[in-house]
């Protein structure tokens, strides 16, 4: 048991930590109870099992995270975050609650669905980079790769809870009870924020307000070509691999013929491997940009299996192994971003992280969609298959680049990397991107 708390759950120990962790985790679950909720909502009550339907609600939820883009950024990097997050989860529980009195109504209409997916989606733009960002505050930059990767356990936990749940919630009282559980669960993380340590945090340093600090955040990574093939990976797979709830709910009814119980049992079982893949992450020292391509590699072959299982427990295992590599490599280059970044643009390049993973969702989700429409749920996830190889490739040409060791001329002296530049960068972000590039 020490071990494991000086190791795996080593965050754990800071009391600000632990506070924000349990709030975080009843917040989690009752996100996936709504998450479930809505996609069964769309899929079966307010249309005839319209996967472009489905497609299009994904696309107004996250596509808010790229058209806030510089905004969001902004205000992660010169904001108190603790207080930003009081508000952005705050106005997303009010949002749960009204969606729900709607649904219990039985007024509730698709128009609406769309509508509320959107306004939920701005606020989750600005609290998705400030969230991420936020752990560094709490347990400072030693434990960040631990913090990210128990954050993303408690997600992927709930995440097992919180679908079964919300088939449970549907199926005895119907689909409202479960979007007022998700209103409900906000206030255990307002609590939590409530009752942290102020002065035990540890603040990161806050950039000075100035016309154009989104562009210069653009700059600074456009100055780094380790962060723009993070980026480009995160783009492949985040827009075509990233859509679980159509490939999910598509195979689940019209290839399986599941009911919303056995629906839900699928989203909890992929929630095993997610799991999996962040506590494997959270027993790493530090990440590594080999664990990308491994991460992506597995994604692509997990994709693959999952589009020609020949029963429902086979894709319910293809599932696992889709969530161990998702995981593996969602977490990974959040860890490489932040610990390769310096603390004061942190903020910015986190949001272009959220918005280009999340952000291409508006041209890839309603894609597959169709795809699952006009030629079924398997070649959909031949799409999820296509964009984890592709990501694969990327990394390839990246680790193959590195391990050229190109000699870099800075002001304080040549580094010998092939993936980063002197401008913007400074020395010290070069030894942070030396040391993370190298192989275990």
């Amino acid at each position: 048991m020490k071990a494991l708390v000086s190791g795996v759950f080593r965050s754990l120990r800071g009391f600000n930590y632990r506070v924000w962790a349990g709030g975080a985790f009843v917040s989690n679950v009752g996100t996936w109870v709504q998450r479930t909720a809505q996609d069964w909502l769309v899929l079966t009550q307010l249309t005839h099992h319209d996967a472009s339907a489905v497609g299009l609600v994904m696309a107004l939820q996250f596509g808010p995270q790229l058209l806030l883009l510089p905004w969001t950024g902004f205000a992660a990097d010169h904001f108190n975050q603790r207080k930003l997050l009081i508000a952005t989860q705050a106005t997303m529980g009010a949002l749960a609650l009204a969606v729900g009195a709607l649904t219990l109504a039985g007024t509730v209409q698709l128009w609406q669905v769309y509508v509320f997916a959107f306004l939920f989606g701005c606020a989750a733009a600005f609290d998705a980079p400030v969230r991420q960002t936020f752990v560094a505050e709490l347990v400072g930059d030693d434990d960040l790769h631990n913090a990210v990767a128990l954050n993303s356990t408690s997600f992927n936990a709930a995440r097992m809870i919180g679908p079964a749940v919300s088939g449970v919630l549907i199926a005895a009282i119907g689909t409202g009870w479960a979007f007022l559980v998700n209103g409900a669960s906000f206030v255990a993380v307002l609590i939590s924020l409530a009752f942290l340590r102020v002065s035990e945090l540890h603040p990161n340093a806050r950039a000075h307000r100035a016309r154009g600090s989104f562009t210069e955040g653009v700059r600074y990574v456009r100055g780094r070509p380790d962060l723009k093939a993070i980026l480009i990976m995160l783009f492949l797979i985040g827009t075509f691999g990233l859509n679980f709830p159509i490939f999910i709910s598509t195979m689940a009814v019209s290839v399986f013929h599941a009911d919303v119980r056995g629906y839900g049992l699928l989203s909890s079982l992929m929630a095993i491997g997610t799991v999996a893949g962040a506590l494997l992450g959270a027993g790493r020292d530090r990440p590594r940009f080999g664990l990308l391509l491994i991460g992506a590699a597995v994604f692509g072959i997990g994709c693959t299996l999952a589009a020609v299982a020949p029963g429902y427990w086979f894709f319910a295992a293809a599932l696992v192994v889709i969530g161990v590599a998702a995981l593996t490599f969602t977490n990974t280059t959040n860890s490489l971003m932040q610990l390769s970044t310096e603390p004061a643009m942190r903020g910015r390049v986190m949001a272009l992280r959220v918005g280009v993973a999340l952000g291409g969702t508006p041209i890839g989700a309603p894609i597959v969609g169709w795809v699952a429409n006009h030629f079924g749920p398997r070649w959909a996830l031949g799409v999820g298959a296509a964009s984890g190889l592709a990501a694969a490739i990327v990394a390839v040409f990246i680790v193959k680049r590195s391990q050229e060791g190109l000699s870099l001329d800075c002001p304080q002296g040549q580094i010998r990397l092939s993936m980063a530049t002197c401008d913007p960068a400074t020395t010290e972000d070069a030894e942070r991107i030396s040391s993370l590039m190298r192989e275990p």
